[in-house]
């Protein structure tokens, strides 16, 4: 800095204190006067900084003295638990009346189950749950039972999630879950946190008995037992509310801990744990007109924004304590959901924690990956996911029983292969194993994250087929087909390779299919994506009557008798379920491709050139980790250029593959008769043809080219593949 001098000006202000040397032992000093010097002469673009500054310690830092970056700029509640407290915030008891005690302890109860949803949802414990002054300092309400009690194991619970999405590592999505900003989540005694709940609860659980009791004798008094409150003709119903939210946080608590046994040997019991907690959540509900009709009317909340059931704002929680344990980064609003929408959420979380609990456990990765794509459709949040995932892969295994190796050899249909040590440690196998475990892991992930992931998964997943190839082509020449003759080693290594192209193409149309649900196509893109699609579908149901084929040929190979070949061969010819099923996509997915570029060629409509990119340009971005893999090999954007450009309305007319659909669709009715996901599939799969093929003649009957025809596409029946909606202006 420069300082201007000047004979006829008053006499110069001694210069400000220099900076003192930073260091690791560094101490801090008031820089008050430093700051104020060095404010008065700073122009714009100048900067005051210390000997260690860096650039990287500029991307970490915070501008301070702005009140949505600094964290500390303005003071709206406590610097400290102890500050708070001293002021009344946490009063222990929280009221020196019974009645109103009680009711303030289950706002507290209500408003605590609110934050734990709140935070499931994103955000942070310090933010959300630790918001609770009581929760953070338990020993000062170790009087109180009811509360202590709660306290103590809704904090034990939080801890053991905690571990669950750190062993999944699905928190590398939503990261600040598993953050906890040195607070305490572990605490003497809280091992005993169970048994504690239990004695309140019997305790309350003889109290509701004698009221019961003493409603039946008409007695005015309880004998032999302390009430909750002070109002008799109350007790009752205080006690009911009190039972159902202690006995939920229990039913959970167990819930949490069955699910974490290895295995799944707690999935049984956990379930049964799941049905209580749904039936104490129903009496949270009934509880709520009771509570609302007790509390004061001039403190209740909206109910939109209400975190406790009866209306009322709880005591104890200061949102303001903890920002200050948070990493560095803006302030973050967090908005505490609905007491409503908080039991909504656990209502799906108990839902989906129960799906899972039913899992049979198959070591069938064909099963299991239609398992996890089902329950992916129910877009489950993240502590489901967790809990899928490690249920799934335990200890590099699956369920933490079955060797990924094993579950490849039952995968090949070759289970004499299975605990073969020369099988188990073969380089591909091994490699093979790892994408399986990784890929388990990518599709427990939310869908975005698991989109991307898959996408980027690909490129293993081919590298790892070409290699196979060349390998086979090396050690057993260009033989495709399989032989009678064919040893052993060729005969795994030719399935091995025709099951990883396989895995390789169901991964790439998930991945597609997953573009819809996240909404990255536009309708002037449907045709491409179909298009695509429909290539992909098409590599895949090859690869899948490959395996089958074989899988055939090695049961046939079992020590059959020569009488039976030719009956086992019309039946192995026949087209499995599974085939038909992905035979309906195919068809859908080339008849809206054929369709829409139609429409493009002759009306002119679904195409709407972007002056930031070209077609060409959009289908690079939506393709380009397909490409990269080569999947499949030879497409290009002029091949579906070329496509496109040869359809006409006559060609969709005259291979009408939505009503092809429709002949298959009684078969595939039958059977999967006995499954009723499949069966809402197919009924979904029926409406998109069924409807498509209404709007294609009524298309070909106007005419295309007709200027007073509209069509667009909606999701109406299926969420992804669209239905034709035919207008005229």
């Amino acid at each position: 800095m420069e300082a201007s001098s000047s004979s006829a000006g008053p006499a110069p202000q001694p210069p400000p204190p220099s900076i003192p040397p930073s260091s690791d032992q560094g101490v801090w000093a008031d820089a008050s006067q430093l700051v104020a010097a060095a404010c008065a002469d700073l122009q714009d673009g100048d900067l005051v900084h210390g000997e260690n500054f860096s650039l990287f310690a500029a991307m970490s830092a915070l501008e301070i003295m702005d009140p949505k970056m600094d964290s500390g700029m303005e003071r709206s509640g406590y610097y400290s638990i102890e500050e708070a407290i001293e002021d009344g915030i946490a009063p222990v008891p929280l009221s020196l009346d019974k009645t109103l005690d009680i009711q303030r302890t289950l706002d507290v109860i209500d408003h605590l189950f609110s934050c734990e949803a709140t935070w499931h949802k994103g955000h942070t414990l310090a933010q959300t749950v630790f918001t609770c002054i009581y929760l953070m300092k338990i020993e000062r309400i170790s009087s109180h039972a009811v509360l202590n009690s709660f306290c103590r194991i809704l904090r034990a619970t939080c801890n053991a999630l905690i571990s669950v999405v750190s062993t999944a590592r699905t928190h590398e999505e939503e990261d600040l879950f598993t953050m906890s900003f040195g607070l305490a989540l572990k605490d003497e005694g809280d091992e005993k946190c169970l048994s504690v709940l239990n004695s309140v609860e019997e305790t309350i659980s003889r109290q509701l008995r004698a009221c019961k009791s003493q409603a039946l004798s008409k007695k005015k008094t309880l004998e032999g037992l302390e009430s909750l409150q002070d109002n008799p003709a109350l007790e009752e119903d205080y006690c009911r509310a009190l039972l159902c939210r202690l006995r939920f946080r229990k039913h959970f608590h167990h819930i949490v801990t069955c699910m974490r046994r290895p295995h799944g040997r707690g999935l049984d019991l956990a379930r049964k744990h799941i049905t209580s907690c749904l039936t104490e959540l129903s009496l949270m509900l009934k509880s709520q007109e009771f509570l609302k009709s007790r509390s004061d009317i001039t403190l209740q909340q909206g109910d939109a924004s209400c975190t406790t059931a009866s209306g009322c704002r709880p005591i104890g929680f200061d949102v303001s304590l903890n920002s200050r344990l948070l990493s560095p980064a803006p302030p973050r609003a967090v908005e505490i959901l609905s007491w409503g929408n908080a039991i909504r959420y656990f209502e799906k979380l108990l839902h989906d924690l129960d799906i899972i609990c039913a899992l049979s456990l198959d070591p069938v990765l064909e099963n299991v990956l239609q398992f996890i794509a089902q329950f992916q459709k129910s877009v489950p949040d993240l502590v489901p996911r967790a809990f899928l995932q490690t249920l799934l892969i335990q200890d590099g295994k699956l369920y933490g029983r079955d060797l990924i190796c094993d579950v490849i050899s039952r995968a090949l249909s070759l289970p004499d292969i299975v605990g073969d040590k020369e099988f188990q440690t073969n380089e591909f196998v091994v490699q093979l194993g790892q994408l399986v475990i990784n890929l388990l892991k990518i599709l427990c992930t939310n869908t975005a994250w698991q989109r991307r992931k898959l996408g980027k998964s690909l490129q293993d997943w081919s590298t790892i087929s070409i290699q196979l190839e060349l390998a086979l082509k090396r050690e057993f020449g260009e033989t495709r087909n399989i032989l009678a003759h064919e040893n052993i080693c060729m005969r795994v290594s030719k399935q091995l390779l025709v099951w990883s192209q396989e895995q390789t193409y169901w991964i790439a149309s998930r991945f597609l299919i997953l573009g819809f649900e996240l909404d990255l196509y536009s309708s002037s893109e449907y045709c491409m994506v179909y298009w695509y699609m429909h290539v992909a579908f098409i590599k895949l149901i090859e690869k899948m009557q490959l395996r089958i084929l074989a899988s055939n040929e090695n049961t046939r190979r079992k020590g059959k008798k020569k009488k039976d070949h030719s009956k086992e061969s019309v039946r192995d010819a026949a087209f499995p379920a599974s085939c038909l099923l992905l035979q309906c996509y195919v068809l859908l997915s080339e008849g809206l491709s054929m369709l829409l570029a139609a429409l493009r060629n002759e009306s002119k409509s679904f195409q709407l050139p972007s002056i930031f990119n070209s077609e060409q340009e959009r289908f690079m971005q939506h393709f380009d980790l397909l490409q990269k893999a080569r999947i499949p090999e030879g497409i290009t954007y002029y091949s579906f250029k070329e496509a496109a450009a040869q359809a006409h309305m006559a060609d969709v007319m005259k291979y009408n593959f939505f009503k092809e659909i429709q002949k298959i669709i009684p078969s595939l009715k039958g059977s999967f008769a006995g499954d009723p996901e499949k069966l809402a599939e197919i009924r979904q799969i029926e409406q998109v043809a069924e409807h498509n093929r209404i709007a294609l003649n009524i298309i070909n009957h106007v005419g295309a080219g007709d200027p007073s025809l509209r069509v667009s596409f909606e999701f109406v029946h299926h969420p992804h593949f669209a239905v034709a909606v035919v207008k005229r202006s």
